[in-house]
C-alpha cells in the first residue's frame, strides 16, 4: 500500500491526450500525472510507467516499481531487459479486445461454413453456378450442436465460448495450461466471457491436446506464444483433426507450423482455415495460405477496437487504484508462465 500523502509519479508514453490523461488524475490527488514521447521522456523519477515500448536501459528509471505495457501479449517482450533482468512489475492490456477478437473468430467461422469465400469467388466471376453445382458448392456446414475446441481458455476463449454456446448451442472443449485453475482473474469487461469457468464441456491439459482436436469440428487458437506453446500445432497434430474442420488462428503465428497446415489444407485434410496471425509479419510474398480457396486471411486486424485507447485507460485506472492500496494488480505477468 502507497502511504496517503505520498506522491506517485506516473508516465505516459502513448499518445492518450488530455481527456484520458484527466481520468488517470482523477484516479487520486497523491498521482502526478505526466506524458511524453517515449523518445524524449525523462525516467529518473517515475514509479510506473504505461508505455508501448518500455526502455531497454533501465538504468535510466531507478524508482521504476510497476510497467503497465500497451499490449495483450508479451511475446514482444520475453528478450527485453524489463522481462529478463528485473523484478519490476509487468501488466497486459489482456482483455480489453477480448470480445472483438472473439466477434472475428466467430465471424470467420460462420463465413467458412457457409461458403462465404466460395460466394465472393463466383460474384468475382459475374456468373451463377448451373443448379447441379449450387448444392455440392454451396451446402453449409452445420454449426448448431457442433464441437468447439479452444486452445488457451483466457479472455478470447471464454467470450468466445459465451457467444458461441449462447448464439448457436455449441459444445466447448477447453485446453489451458493448468486445468485445474478455471476462474478467470484477468481484466474483463461487464457482462462478457467465462469468469467462473462453467461453460467447457470437457478440460484438457497440452498433454491431451491431440483428444482435444480429434473431438472437435472448429479449432481456435487463442493460446499465447511462449517456450510452451510455439509450435503447438504441427503436422501431427493437424493430422488428428477431421477432415471437415475448420482451424482458426488469432492468438500467435508462432504457436502453428504455417507451412503443414497449408499442405493440410491443400490435401482437404481440414475443411479450411482462417487466419490472423502469421509467424512472420507481414508474411513473405507467396506464403502458401494465400494460394489457397479454403483459407480466409486478414493482416492482424482481429484486435482492432475504435475505443481501444479508452478501455486500456478504464483498466489502467483501476490497477492505479489497486496499487495504491496494495491490490493484486489485473493481468499481472507471470515470468515463470511466460504471459
Amino acid at each position: 500500500m502507497i502511504p496517503s500523502g505520498s506522491v506517485l509519479n506516473v508516465l505516459v508514453t502513448m499518445p492518450f491526450g488530455a481527456a484520458r490523461l484527466d481520468r488517470l488524475r482523477a484516479v487520486s490527488p497523491d498521482l502526478a500525472v505526466s506524458a511524453s514521447d517515449p523518445a524524449r521522456a525523462d525516467y529518473t523519477d517515475v514509479d510506473v510507467l504505461y508505455a508501448g515500448a518500455p526502455p531497454r536501459e533501465l538504468d535510466r528509471a531507478p524508482r521504476l516499481k510497476w510497467v503497465q505495457v500497451h499490449m495483450a501479449g508479451i511475446d514482444a517482450l520475453h528478450g527485453h531487459p524489463l522481462y529478463t533482468k528485473s523484478s519490476i512489475a509487468i501488466t497486459t492490456t489482456s482483455g480489453v479486445h477480448a470480445a472483438t477478437i472473439a466477434e472475428y473468430a466467430l465471424t470467420v467461422t460462420l463465413a467458412l461454413a457457409h461458403r462465404v469465400p466460395r460466394m465472393v469467388e463466383w460474384r468475382s466471376k459475374g456468373g451463377w453456378p448451373p443448379d447441379a453445382q449450387r448444392w455440392p458448392l454451396f451446402v453449409p456446414t452445420e454449426l448448431r450442436g457442433a464441437t468447439l475446441g479452444l486452445i488457451g481458455y483466457g479472455s478470447i476463449g471464454r467470450e468466445l465460448a459465451r457467444m458461441a454456446t449462447t448464439a448457436l448451442g455449441m459444445r466447448v472443449l477447453a485446453c489451458k495450461r493448468d486445468p485445474s485453475r478455471r476462474a478467470d482473474e484477468g481484466y474483463r469487461l461487464a457482462g462478457t466471457g467465462d469468469p467462473e469457468g462453467t461453460l467447457p464441456d470437457a478440460w484438457f491439459p497440452p498433454a491431451r491436446l491431440p483428444e482435444l482436436l480429434a473431438r472437435s469440428d472448429v479449432v481456435v487458437m487463442c493460446a499465447p506464444l511462449t517456450a510452451e506453446t510455439r509450435v503447438m500445432i504441427g503436422a501431427a497434430e493437424l493430422a488428428t483433426m477431421k477432415p471437415s474442420a475448420f482451424f482458426v488462428n488469432v492468438g500467435r503465428g508462432g504457436t502453428v507450423d504455417e507451412t503443414a497446415l497449408a499442405a493440410a489444407l491443400k490435401a482437404g485434410r481440414l475443411g479450411g482455415a482462417a487466419i490472423d496471425v502469421f509467424n512472420q509479419e507481414p508474411p513473405p510474398v507467396g506464403h502458401p495460405l494465400y494460394a489457397l480457396e479454403n483459407v480466409i486471411v486478414s493482416p492482424h486486424v482481429s484486435g482492432f477496437l475504435a475505443s481501444y485507447d479508452d478501455r486500456c485507460t478504464d483498466l489502467f485506472a483501476e490497477n492505479l487504484r489497486r496499487f495504491q492500496a496494495g491490490m493484486p494488480l489485473l493481468n499481472l505477468v507471470d515470468r515463470a508462465r511466460g504471459y
